[in-house]
């Protein structure tokens, strides 16, 4: 995936990440995706947007949660 599509600027949405040259936040598309919308319909509602851009958006995300370590939560 290209991760260039996206961008951290902090003039732009609070410097949450956003796919490049919008403001539209990969937290936007990631809550298309969540709630059982497929890439088309995300494209469908953005037309704006490509769908690599919704592809870096996953990506981003991925790449976000692999760099975190985990924490044992008690129960």
């Amino acid at each position: 995936m290209n991760i260039e599509r996206i961008e951290l600027n902090p003039n732009v949405c609070g410097g949450r990440p956003v796919i490049r040259g919008t403001r539209i936040t990969v937290d936007t598309i990631l809550g298309y995706l969540g709630a059982g919308d497929d890439v088309d319909d995300v494209l469908e509602a953005h037309p704006r947007i490509a769908r690599e851009d919704v592809l870096a958006c996953i990506d981003y995300a991925r790449r976000l949660s692999a760099s975190r370590s985990t924490v044992k939560v008690a129960s």
